[in-house]
């Protein structure tokens, strides 16, 4: 404004500053909803700043947060990716990101996220420490869907019972061995033992189609036709 003082100048310039009070306000409410763990009217405060100020990192990490707390881990992933690449070696973001595709079970992806953040800094001990797990865990899953192709099931059931052991901490892993299992029983014959795995899964996850179809063909080898 001092530069080019002129009436349209100086109402640009008070709207703009009306505008960057009102977000400073929002700002203020939207660490206090945070701090009170009112996550939801936080996130609705952040939406607001944000629309404005898109390429604010740490205000995207902090939206983050509160959809994590309020169980909306995808729309974490989006801010957190976003924070990723607005914010030089964010490694605290990759972290982030790796761990939320590890609790819903997307190994895959998790290893992948982890791995940015190695790059970023080999040393950083959460990263490395999350790498191993997910490293781990990755290699027994490839080698029992390996096993289930060249039709091994015996072996793939035991490389699936060591899934359950390296992570017992993350029930979808255990369920997703069991329904691996469950396959691996009814391909193998093993009708009564596909049974009761399978049913075990699908007291867990009633619409899961692969433990029904697999199960199915389980009564079929028990000439249990009706059910």
């Amino acid at each position: 404004l001092k530069s080019n003082p002129s009436n349209n100048e100086e109402k640009e310039a008070q709207t703009q500053l009306t505008k960057s009070d009102e977000l400073q306000r929002l700002h203020s409410q939207a660490l206090s909803a945070y701090q009170q763990e009112d996550y939801e009217a936080a996130i609705s405060l952040l939406d607001e700043i944000l629309a404005v100020c898109v390429w604010d990192a740490e205000l995207r990490e902090l939206r983050a947060e509160c959809y994590i707390k309020e169980g909306e881990p995808s729309k974490a992933i989006s801010d957190l990716k976003a924070a990723a690449k607005l914010k030089n070696d964010n490694t605290e973001a990759f972290y982030k990101i790796s761990r939320i595709y590890y609790q819903l079970g997307d190994h895959e992806l998790s290893l992948s996220e982890v791995r940015e953040c190695l790059k970023l800094d080999q040393d950083h001990k959460q990263c490395f420490s999350l790498y191993k797990q997910v490293k781990k865990l990755n290699k027994q899953i490839e080698s029992a869907e390996e096993f289930i192709r060249e039709g091994r099931y015996e072996d793939a059931i035991s490389k699936y019972e060591s899934v359950m052991k390296t992570e017992p901490e993350v029930p979808i892993y255990a369920t997703r061995a069991k329904e691996r299992i469950c396959h691996c029983l009814s391909k193998n014959q093993q009708a009564t033992e596909a049974i009761k795995v399978c049913t075990e899964v699908l007291q867990l996850e009633p619409t899961n189609v692969n433990a029904l179809k697999d199960r199915a063909e389980a009564y079929l080898l028990e000439d249990l036709y009706e059910e």
